[in-house]
């Protein structure tokens, strides 16, 4: 038996040089060049929205944390206030 040639196949070795007028035509340039265009306005994308995330995350932190921690703390000195009116026998300053 004589061995096989190799890209004899259906068209008789002409399928590599059809693939290849395929993938070099303009087309599939333009399709390659939409395609990476993509990716780089994803990338882009995802890159601003991570940085608007943390910036927001940010601002949260700087701007409603402390205001959160002053509220508890001026909670807690009213009741201790209340307390020490308690046991030194007085009313306590918001009663009436």
């Amino acid at each position: 038996m004589a061995p096989e040639r190799i890209g004899s196949g259906i068209f008789g070795g002409r399928d590599s040089n059809i693939l290849a007028k395929i993938s070099n035509s303009e087309i599939v340039s333009q399709g390659r060049r939409a395609a990476y265009d993509a990716v780089y306005l994803s990338k882009k994308l995802l890159r601003s929205t991570a940085k608007a995330a943390w910036f927001a995350g940010t601002t949260f932190l700087i701007l409603v944390v402390p205001l959160s921690i002053q509220m508890e703390r001026d909670q807690l000195l009213g009741e201790i206030q209340c307390q020490q009116a308690s046991l030194l026998g007085l009313s306590p300053a918001g009663a009436l």
